[in-house]
């Protein structure tokens, strides 16, 4: 049975940077969804530091993707269920690690569907291999000098080490 129209989804968030487990639910992602806009934040929810600018977010993911027309990466502001009307899309990804991440992004899937009816938020597990990765924790190993080559993809590490050398 084909759909009519393609199925669109958002998958948001901070992405500084971009890791192996955003990777996994992005690439997974793909089995429900034609085609999924990584949508990166200029205001995050969560009061974080950032590293990279937006725009060189989107690069990155572009970069780590570049393999795949069916992923894209553009940034947005405001609220995401208006980013997603305007993209045409009714689905958003979310990763979730641990028991600790459910509280809050039930409440944001919550919020997005009494804000919009036609956003459906599917939660999907990451690989047991990446469910402890976190780009801040990324960031402050690879600050600190730790080797995190097994949590970033190769063009993401040498921006990251460029970026914290510089």
């Amino acid at each position: 049975m084909t759909r009519p129209n393609p199925t669109i989804a958002l998958y948001p968030g901070s992405f500084d940077p971009i890791t192996r487990g955003h990777e996994d639910i992005v690439r997974r992602g793909l089995r429900v969804a034609d085609r999924i806009i990584v949508a990166v934040a200029h205001t995050s929810t969560q009061s974080k530091r950032g590293l990279f600018s937006v725009d060189e977010r989107v690069e990155l993911i572009s970069e780590v993707f570049d393999d795949e027309d069916r992923i894209e990466a553009m940034g947005f502001r405001g609220l995401l269920v208006d980013f997603a009307a305007a993209q045409g899309a009714h689905l958003v990804l979310r990763g979730l690690r641990a028991v600790s991440d459910f509280e809050y992004e039930l409440q944001m899937a919550q919020m997005n569907q009494e804000l919009n009816a036609d956003i459906e938020t599917l939660f999907l597990v990451p690989e047991v291999s990446n469910s402890f990765i976190s780009s801040s924790l990324v960031r402050e190993v690879a600050a600190l000098g730790g080797d995190v080559s097994s949590f970033v993809s190769p063009s993401v590490l040498e921006r990251l080490l460029a970026k914290l050398d510089g």
